[in-house]
């Protein structure tokens, strides 16, 4: 028998069509307009949205990108700045209280196209400079690199990125600083940390791998520490990292873990609970899993036995 429906409520096509209306109900519609009503029913949740989706991708409506970028567009929403934000500590800044010949060489190595520009402290944030802007001081000496900033956009860790990326378009900036509840600076994100949670890796010629960059710490979650990992990160340092004790026997990274764990490719979104971890995936296309958020999980309660007086 055909059926249709959405996960958790499958409807059986011939049956709905041919059961008799209740007694003294009204009249029997035509079978057209049953028919456009059962095909035409909204989805009620998002659940229910990604299962059409998922179906159309499965009769080759839509392709796996398409159907990858539609669950990223779903998942920026429930994505907050702190989520996906370059931390405090591996931000790469310009410290304007240092000569140009010193912090010239780090521009260089890093080849960012913008940079924060701080003074002795990272929470002293002065603008952002533009790496192009620095070939005026081969030009002119004279020129005092203050005069080349532009203004920084500073915004809460708490930002959606659904609401931050439509104010990188609107207001045609592509770098914000982000900042704690207290004022400090707990971070940067850019339009392209954005994207990617959209389209994928966006990888240019300056790109490379890392291995210390294959774990990142990011700040506290409500059961402690929180760290965003590469798929392709080992199990080694994971275990040693919470202190746990994953086998890198059928799989050496984490993300292969998690796959194994599950028997498919991970979908963008998901949650999956491994011993005493959380992991969410942040980032995948129809082939792999590419950036995991990696949490300690709330520890159990166990129920006390009842005691019983003699």
């Amino acid at each position: 028998m055909v059926q249709f429906g959405y996960p958790r409520r499958t409807v059986s096509l011939v049956d709905t069509l041919m059961s008799e209306p209740p007694s003294g109900g009204s009249p029997r519609r035509p079978l057209r307009e049953r028919l456009a009503a059962l095909l035409l029913r909204a989805p009620e949740d998002r659940t229910q949205l990604m299962g059409v989706l998922r179906q159309a991708h499965e009769h080759e409506l839509i392709d796996a990108d398409a159907l990858s970028m539609i669950e990223g567009v779903l998942q920026v929403s429930e994505l907050a700045a702190r989520d996906i934000m370059v931390p405090r500590a591996q931000m790469d800044v310009i410290d304007i209280s240092q000569p140009a010949a010193l912090f010239m060489p780090h521009v260089i190595e890093t080849a960012h196209s913008r940079f924060p520009v701080v003074e002795g402290d990272r929470d002293n944030v002065l603008g952002i400079l533009h790496a192009k802007e620095l070939l005026r001081l081969y030009a002119n000496d004279d020129i005092d690199v203050r005069d080349l900033l532009r203004p920084a956009v500073f915004i809460p860790e708490s930002k959606r990125l659904n609401v931050l990326l439509r104010e990188f378009r609107v207001n045609r900036y592509h770098l914000a600083v982000v900042v704690d509840e207290y004022g400090g600076v707990a971070g940067l994100i850019t339009i392209e940390d954005v994207l990617e949670q959209i389209v994928g890796d966006i990888e240019d010629e300056f790109d490379f791998d890392v291995a210390a960059d294959h774990i990142v710490a990011l700040a506290p979650g409500e059961h402690g520490p929180r760290y965003r990992v590469h798929a392709f990160a080992e199990i080694g340092p994971i275990n040693k990292l919470f202190d746990t004790d994953f086998s890198d026997e059928d799989f050496d990274t984490i993300g292969g873990l998690v796959t194994g764990q599950l028997g498919r490719v991970p979908r963008r979104g998901e949650r999956i609970e491994l011993g005493s971890l959380g992991f969410q995936v942040l980032r995948a296309d129809a082939r792999q899993v590419q950036l995991l958020l990696v949490e300690r999980l709330p520890p159990k309660a166990t129920e006390s036995p009842d005691v019983q007086d003699d």
